[in-house]
């Protein structure tokens, strides 16, 4: 994949052929891994990423050879998710965030916050310098966060922060950092702050009693073989009845069939969330991509 001189991705697999992939294997086990756990066997390379003129945060470079023995592979599915290289759609995201925050739309003050598919995990991360008071991390791989999101995390966090240890905030600042790996069809398992009335998922009446307030996620919707899991997550795991999702992704992978319109349409069919376009960026790099906002109906 072509990336640009900052190693952000300019597209996602344009060049994969159509033919449908073979299956993947079986998720790894769902774990929580701690900021304990950040790998000092592979250097992970800072270099500054400029969301605006008055924002600059950092963003980690790791070999994806050194960490899964893959050499130029962006996507090996069931084994590796992409969550090592910097997409476009997480500063789209970020940017996103930032201006609705700007114009009164969004504020992060005390909320729980919650960002799947994390990678760098920057829109995360944005939001704990906004006041977030929770700010849980999730990815695929359980590598990703030892070797790149948490190193990522205490670098740009350090002055504000450091992660909390499993089950503890930071009682010096209130806030909670945690980091989790595993497959969206199981995760919920495990994340802290699922809805613990699940039979009214379907209803938007009940009182919260759980459940993240923010859901962030950039480019996790390419592969339409996951979106229902994925949106099935969302539903566990968003704040009801004022809980919202904030999604960055392309029209269009090529390759693997997903996007926005394919998501869009069946969260519109559910019926459980409406949906609001954000942000559009059409800068040919790439695709066109988007940025859209989900609340419950």
């Amino acid at each position: 994949m072509a990336s640009d001189k900052k190693g952000v991705g300019l597209s996602f697999l344009d060049s994969l052929a159509d033919e449908p992939p073979p299956p993947s294997p079986p998720p790894p086990p769902c774990i929580e891994v701690l900021s304990s756990q950040v790998s000092s066997s592979v250097k992970c390379t800072l270099e500054p990423v400029n969301i605006s003129d008055e924002l600059t945060l950092l963003k980690g470079r790791v070999s994806t050879k050194e960490v899964f023995g893959l050499p130029n592979s962006d996507l090996v599915p069931g084994v590796y998710e992409g969550g090592l290289k910097l997409w476009e759609g997480s500063l789209d995201l970020v940017k996103a965030l930032c201006s609705d925050a700007e114009n009164g739309n969004i504020s992060f003050t005390g909320k729980r916050v919650l960002e799947l598919g994390c990678g760098h995990g920057i829109p995360g991360i944005f939001t704990c310098h906004e006041g977030a008071a929770v700010i849980h991390f999730q990815d695929f791989n359980a590598e990703v966060l030892r070797f790149l999101t948490i190193p990522n995390v205490n670098a740009n966090l350090s002055k504000k922060l450091q992660p909390a240890a499993a089950n503890e905030a930071n009682h010096d600042t209130g806030v909670e950092v945690r980091f989790f790996a595993g497959d969206w069809s199981q995760i919920h398992e495990l994340l802290p702050c699922v809805n613990d009335n699940e039979k009214d998922l379907n209803s938007s009446g009940q009182s919260p009693t759980s459940g993240y307030d923010i859901i962030l996620m950039a480019e996790t919707i390419y592969s339409i073989s996951a979106h229902q899991n994925l949106y099935g997550l969302i539903k566990k795991c968003v704040s009801r009845p004022h809980g919202v999702v904030y999604m960055a992704a392309k029209k269009h992978y090529f390759g693997v069939g997903g996007g926005t319109r394919q998501f869009m349409s069946m969260v519109e069919k559910d019926g459980f969330m409406a949906a609001c376009l954000v942000a559009e960026v059409a800068d040919g790099s790439s695709n066109v991509r988007e940025v859209w906002k989900l609340s419950i109906k």
